[in-house]
């Protein structure tokens, strides 16, 4: 038996399974089309860190690929076993460990979902703050692997701001920790954040220390609505550059509204849009006056701010539920890409004009949202599934944005990361001996190529 080696283990037999519907389950994610789907032979749950470390142990010495798993909420295939071998589940190790509210730290498995560490520390006052907008759904392990951001990163940076410690193990078993329990160190080379965002072909983390900070006391918000998605996203730059403390500051386009009002009969007026909130401890009224003293300067629709309640609790509803919006619309369309790129702020307005350049020059339905605030685009592309001429263009059309992007100064992925679908366009980003430099990081951490292979690269 070619996995006789797992059964042979410390593992349990209800830790393993090779049957089809667990295979099938493991063979994609939220953003990977069907025809790239690829299933696992095997399927393991690990329960402990010793648990992993057996497995991939094992696995090395086997040279059988391991690919982590775990909510399968990623978007650009990272989960996706393209070279078959063990899908190895990491939703079992799902333990709040310790929480330690005068420290502002809490101890976590990679299996426990982002929502969880915010109702474990909630009664202390405090909260996880950059959580991406799927936190509710997605877990701080696959968070970690992609260092993700989300709506609030404009005010609070992105996760890996937020990560003190990690204990991980190698493709070969070994167990490692990097980082430290105290506010800062200059002990060593900084592996931590080597391990952030390396999408689990370095090493598998198996516990995270977290930094959470207070609750604000004040919470205001509100909407901005613009003619043109141009205006709503040059309206955004001037914020950030004006230096207004906003918490999330978030731009639809039209055909973004149009499309999430349609999924849940959210009734907004069909027109760019930019979604505002502020976090405040005092004098949250003077905030939102500087912020309205930016409105003056643009000709916009309507402006309404004001302090939190269910108006702005339906806004932030809509803008979570996009990704849903826009995998439930017109069934006669695929998605051929979710895009993910950032530049920065003073840019932001010129990539947006420009994706709306292509979008009617190619007859294409391009919808805009995303992070304005830190200048990340979130755009996808929707093709006739029965047209390949459609779709050639399409790619074309992606190719054009990611290039666009770069050439502004920005990145070809702000928060979703490489994995399979970005891989073309790295080396657009960086200098050749720039990438053979990550590429002999890879081969010193994984000399077999057995963790996650071909992601990244």
């Amino acid at each position: 038996m070619k996995y006789g080696f797992l059964y042979d283990s410390r593992l349990d037999e209800s830790q393993i399974s090779t049957r089809d519907e667990s295979r099938k389950r493991h063979g994609s994610d939220w953003g990977t089309n069907e025809d790239d789907a690829s299933l696992p032979d095997v399927v393991v749950w690990p329960e402990s860190t010793a648990d992993v470390a057996t497995v991939l142990s094992a696995a090395n010495s086997h040279g059988v690929p391991v690919t982590p798993y775990a909510a399968g909420t990623s978007l650009e295939g990272h989960p996706v076993p393209v070279r078959g071998g063990i899908s190895l589940n990491m939703t079992k190790m799902n333990s709040v460990l310790d929480v330690r509210p005068d420290d502002f730290q809490i101890d976590v498995q990679p299996g426990v979902l982002g929502s969880s560490i915010n109702d474990a520390v909630e009664r202390y006052g405090l909260f996880f703050p950059p959580l991406p907008s799927s936190g509710d759904i997605s877990t701080i392990g696959g968070m970690i692997a992609n260092d993700a951001s989300g709506m609030q990163t404009v005010k609070y940076g992105e996760v890996h701001d937020w990560i003190l410690r990690l204990e991980a193990v190698l493709p070969d078993g070994t167990i490692i920790e990097t980082g430290t329990n105290a506010a800062k160190t200059s002990a060593g080379y900084n592996l931590l954040d080597l391990l952030v965002g390396s999408e689990g072909t370095l090493a598998v983390v198996t516990e995270a220390t977290l930094e959470l900070t207070g609750r604000p006391e004040q919470v205001w918000g509100g909407r901005v609505t613009f003619d043109t998605v141009g205006g709503a996203s040059t309206f955004t730059s001037d914020v950030i550059r004006w230096g207004v403390d906003v918490a999330k500051i978030e731009l639809l386009d039209k055909l973004s509204v149009e499309i999430v009002n349609e999924h849940l009969d959210a009734g907004l007026e069909e027109r760019p849009m930019v979604f505002v909130e502020f976090h405040t401890n005092h004098s949250a009224e003077d905030e939102v006056a500087f912020f309205e003293s930016v409105v003056d300067q643009h000709p916009v629709v309507d402006c309404a701010v004001g302090e939190s309640g269910a108006e702005m609790e339906t806004l932030w509803m809509v803008r979570e539920e996009m990704a849903t919006a826009l995998k439930n619309y017109n069934p006669e369309l695929t998605i051929l890409t979710s895009g993910d790129v950032t530049v920065p702020i003073s840019t932001y307005a010129d990539l947006i004009r420009y994706i709306s350049s292509l979008e009617d020059e190619y007859g294409l339905e391009i919808p805009c949202f995303g992070h304005a605030g830190d200048g990340n685009v979130h755009y996808t592309i929707f093709v006739r599934s029965d047209d390949d001429r459609q779709r050639v263009t399409g790619e074309r059309v992606d190719r054009n944005i990611v290039e666009r992007a770069i050439d502004l100064g920005g990145t070809c992925t702000g928060e979703h990361g490489v994995g399979m679908g970005k891989k073309q366009h790295l080396a657009s980003e960086y200098s050749h001996g720039t990438m053979e430099l990550m590429r002999r990081i890879k081969r010193a951490f994984d000399p077999n190529g057995t963790l996650n292979p071909g992601k990244m690269f």
